[in-house]
């Protein structure tokens, strides 16, 4: 079938998209990854001289290495930040599906005509600035702050425990944050799914924690799945949350980009360093794209 100038114009946007926002400047950080620290503007070298013509592209092509790369394979500090990010990122995903299934079963079984607003209450912390609410927790993780005040009140402490600074302020900050992401997909799951299949379950004589292990829980995976994408992926890479709640022997890989790039002024390596990151993430990324592809389909 032949398409229209209209048809083609159609198809062709979602492609320009992709080509200025995504494309192109990803190729330019994998220019910069494979140029030399330089102390000029930009500061990295080599740089475009189409004056001298080919010859002068040729020289270009030829100053690029990947010594950075090489640099990043051998340091540790590097190694350590991805192993670390990578451990953060997947226990922070585990704790928020245990809440946010929880959650989400919870609004899934609510009377219908409450389910709107129970939705709006989960989504309702975007209406506020993401830095905000990270702050927020700085005043209630503190030594002082309401948290360790309202256990001292109870009389569950005898002093106040140390959590901000630490990895658990790291956890409770992610958690915290990509929580929604955790349970509207989950929800939008479980709220699709067919009661009947219970009520056989029930008749064939499944107890409700036999029923919800062999019918609610398989039924509800695409959803899982989705949210522990949704949650995953940022989350290894976060610089706000380590950079506000953690302490120094917080290893992120985020932060220590943030560092070079804006601290130590090495652009190659600090462009490395992402190149990396977005190669270990496009492992998950091409998952839960084939996963949203499965679950079209059998939609």
């Amino acid at each position: 079938m032949t398409r229209t100038p209209g048809q083609r114009l159609l198809v062709a946007l979602p492609y320009l998209w992709l080509l200025v926002l995504f494309l192109a400047p990803f190729l330019i950080v994998l220019k910069i990854s494979l140029s030399d620290l330089a102390v000029a503007r930009p500061p990295y070298m080599p740089q475009f001289d189409l004056s001298e013509g080919w010859a002068g592209v040729a020289a270009f092509v030829d100053a690029l290495d990947v010594e950075n790369y090489v640099f990043l394979a051998e340091d540790s500090l590097y190694i350590n930040a991805y192993l670390s990010s990578l451990r953060i990122a997947a226990i922070s995903t585990v704790i928020t599906l245990l809440i946010g299934y929880a959650i989400a079963y919870a609004l899934a079984r609510a009377p219908r005509r409450w389910r709107p607003t129970l939705v709006m209450l989960v989504i309702l912390p975007f209406w506020t600035s993401f830095l905000i609410r990270v702050y927020a927790w700085i005043g209630i993780l503190k030594t002082e702050g309401l948290l360790n005040q309202a256990l001292l009140s109870v009389g569950l402490i005898g002093e106040p425990l140390t959590i901000l600074n630490t990895n658990t302020a790291v956890y409770i900050g992610i958690v915290y944050s990509y929580l929604p992401f955790m349970v509207l997909p989950v929800y939008a799951t479980l709220e699709k799914m067919d009661e009947s299949l219970l009520e056989a379950a029930a008749d064939l004589g499944s107890s409700r924690l036999a029923a919800f292990f062999l019918v609610t829980l398989p039924l509800s995976l695409p959803g899982v799945l989705a949210g522990c994408f949704l949650v995953f992926i940022p989350a290894i890479g976060e610089f706000v949350i380590p950079d506000l709640l953690g302490g120094s022997e917080t290893l992120m890989i985020g932060k220590t980009l943030w560092v070079e790039f804006f601290n130590n002024r090495d652009w190659p390596l600090a462009s490395a360093v992402a190149i990396v990151l977005l190669a270990l993430l496009i492992v998950p990324i091409v998952l839960f794209q084939r996963q949203q592809m499965r679950q079209e389909i059998g939609t």
